[in-house]
């Protein structure tokens, strides 16, 4: 699913510019290199904290350590660059911190469905808490640039993850129920950005209620 996204949005950018068709299946083809690695590690932690439009690709170059030259071979375009940091949020946030996170913490589905607002509860209490990137980016640079359009797809990716543990814990609409849990993820996210520290544990205890509608 990493893929799905960033493969979606290039390929319907890709459409209105058909000279970019060879310089991004050479770009899925190169093999990972050190200097990419530190592009990729400096703009993630910039585009998390920042967003993507406050973030020029100087302060990334110089963040990295690369040449200019080496960062555009590895990433044509700021575009690029954006959607490679969607798919390793993804990776690491998504599956690593939430997913795994709430797996971890409980054997059975319906505790893992809970567990979600544990995970998210740690989150909040950090001082580096930076927010939910897909929602900024998709709100940032809206639904119909290559970015925004990744963002939905890997906000629909989260929702699929619940409908998971929804339909394991056998709870009727997994679908449904996992749109309006998401709801409620999203908002303890937007809540704690305005600095409620008890954000997640609220979300949970609205998340119990929305369990106790959704059992057969």
């Amino acid at each position: 699913m990493i893929a799905t996204a960033s493969e979606t949005a290039r390929t319907t950018e890709r459409r209105s510019d058909p000279r970019t068709v060879s310089t991004t299946l050479s770009l899925t083809a190169r093999e990972p290199s050190p200097a990419r690695e530190r592009i990729l590690e400096a703009s993630y932690h910039l585009f998390a904290r920042r967003g993507v439009r406050d973030v020029s690709i100087d302060e990334v170059i110089a963040a990295s350590g690369v040449a200019k030259a080496t960062l555009y071979r590895h990433f044509p375009s700021k575009d690029d660059l954006v959607l490679s940091f969607l798919e390793r949020r993804e990776r690491l946030w998504t599956y690593g911190t939430v997913r795994d996170g709430a797996i971890a913490r409980s054997d059975s589905p319906v505790g893992r469905l809970l567990a979600i607002f544990d995970v998210f509860d740690d989150w909040f209490q950090r001082d580096d808490f930076e927010a939910c990137s897909f929602i900024n980016v998709l709100l940032e640079m809206g639904p119909d640039h290559p970015a925004g359009r990744a963002s939905g797809v890997y906000l629909g990716n989260i929702r699929a993850l619940v409908a998971t543990f929804a339909k394991d814990a056998g709870l009727r609409d997994p679908d449904e129920f996992a749109g309006s849990w998401h709801v409620i993820m999203k908002g303890s996210i937007v809540q704690a950005s305005e600095g409620d520290r008890m954000a997640a544990r609220r979300g949970k205890s609205i998340a119990r209620l929305l369990i106790a509608e959704y059992t057969v």
